[in-house]
């Protein structure tokens, strides 16, 4: 099991929730099994269902990338 507040204290360069997004999915990539959301990431554009978006990374990983591109919510956003 991996904790939000592991990821972001593990990787201080983090600096936006789209970073911390990617990096999740990745640790999901690698194997981990389960998520937990320990502590809200306080970053100026972590939206509100920050939540859904990192459990939807970690589960689903690069497939939610290209959802998002079809969507219209690239890295841009």
């Amino acid at each position: 099991m991996v904790k939000v507040s592991e990821l972001m204290i593990a990787n201080p360069q983090i600096e936006k929730f789209r970073d911390l997004r990617e990096l999740v999915i990745e640790v999901g990539s690698r194997g981990e099994r389960f998520l937990e959301f320990d502590v809200k990431p306080d970053f100026p554009d972590t939206p509100p269902n920050w939540h859904l978006e990192l459990e939807t990374a970690f589960y689903w990983g690069d497939r939610t990338r290209e959802l998002k591109r079809q969507m219209g919510e690239g890295d841009d956003t």
